[in-house]
């Protein structure tokens, strides 16, 4: 069966910077479009980044732009976030998911999620 596992969440400082990695298996990665969302405390999941099957189309949120940068490798079946000038606002559990459909990646119901990892930005 189909996995995600995220992994490279932390404690930061505001201004620092983190990578996240997610890493797929049980699936062929490169048939699948696959994005980042977050879900801070309280607050509802909410779409980060998505990034097409071959990576040639990238899309962000307005709140991460120029800030974030998503990719990914099909031969490591893994993708990628590179967090940098983080604020306390990204504090969040940061999932990936996957789905062959990018449109379902674009409206968060892809088929298949990782389990999250947290992301902690302190003042």
């Amino acid at each position: 069966q189909a996995q995600l596992v995220e992994s490279g969440g932390g404690l930061v400082q505001v201004g620092g910077s983190l990578r996240l990695s997610c890493t797929a298996s049980g699936l062929t990665f490169s048939d699948y479009a696959m994005g980042w969302f977050r879900q801070a405390p309280g607050k509802e999941r909410e779409f980060v980044s998505r990034i097409n099957r071959s990576g040639s189309i990238i899309v962000y949120a307005d709140s991460v732009k120029g800030r974030f940068t998503i990719s990914r490798d099909n031969a490591k079946n893994t993708m990628y976030l590179q967090m940098d000038s983080l604020n306390a606002e990204d504090t969040a559990v940061y999932y990936c998911a996957a789905d062959k459909g990018a449109d379902r990646i674009r409206i968060g119901v892809p088929e298949y999620w990782g389990q999250g990892t947290l992301v902690t930005v302190s003042s």
